[in-house]
């Protein structure tokens, strides 16, 4: 049977535009999904930087590149699920994350509860997740300086595991400033994959569920 191929009418390219099968952005930006690390190239893929790793997989996940630079922070606007949203690599080091993040929230209205946050956590072990709706800094200086800028504890986050030290002499920056091994980055790897999983459950109000299903 010969196919019949119409032209698309104005009535359709509304209905696409609705259903959001043009590929563009729909709805208001809602939230900012920010993961936490240090820029440049001598710290990639350090334990630190398990923000950005994640922020990497869960913009990979949604087609989109961080390669827009804006508020001290590689950016994009991205679709997650249904829900518009900023996605961040605050450039501004670790100790400052909170400059970024918080002039993203002042200009796009975000109260801090629609403020996810990624980082690493030295007290789980590489391929662990911890989800939490508010909480302390915990002696995180990122989260710290996230704190002082939104003025509240109350933002959601999931917390990266990336191992404890093998020593309490240990030096802590020298720590959080290593690679990961082989076998650590093979654990990992999983880790990320859920984070980016666990960040879309929570910007769509489920992070009950994402809590149940992915904590350790």
């Amino acid at each position: 049977m010969k196919q019949v191929h119409r032209k698309m009418g104005i009535m359709d390219l509304f209905r696409q535009i609705e259903s959001g099968s043009d590929g563009r952005l729909h709805g208001k930006l809602t939230w900012i999904i920010a993961g936490l690390g240090n820029p440049g190239l001598e710290y990639e893929h350090t334990r630190h930087n398990a923000g950005f790793l994640t922020m990497e997989q869960l913009a990979k996940n949604c087609g989109v590149r961080l390669s827009q630079m804006k508020f001290q922070a590689d950016c994009t606007e991205a679709m997650v699920g249904e829900v518009r949203c900023l996605l961040m690599k605050p450039a501004t080091y670790m100790n400052r994350s909170g400059d970024a993040i918080g002039a993203a929230a002042d200009f796009y209205h975000i109260p801090p509860e629609q403020v996810l946050v990624i980082y690493d956590d030295i007290s789980l072990a590489p391929g662990k997740l911890r989800i939490r709706r508010k909480g302390s800094a915990g002696g995180h200086n990122g989260i710290k300086s996230i704190i002082a800028q939104l003025g509240t504890e109350e933002f959601p986050r999931i917390r990266v595991g990336v191992g404890t030290m093998p020593d309490p002499r240990y030096d802590l920056a020298d720590w959080v400033l290593s690679k990961f091994t082989e076998e650590e980055q093979a654990a990992l790897q999983p880790a990320l994959e859920h984070a980016a999983d666990a960040a879309n459950l929570i910007v769509r109000g489920d992070i009950n569920q994402a809590m149940n299903q992915y904590n350790s």
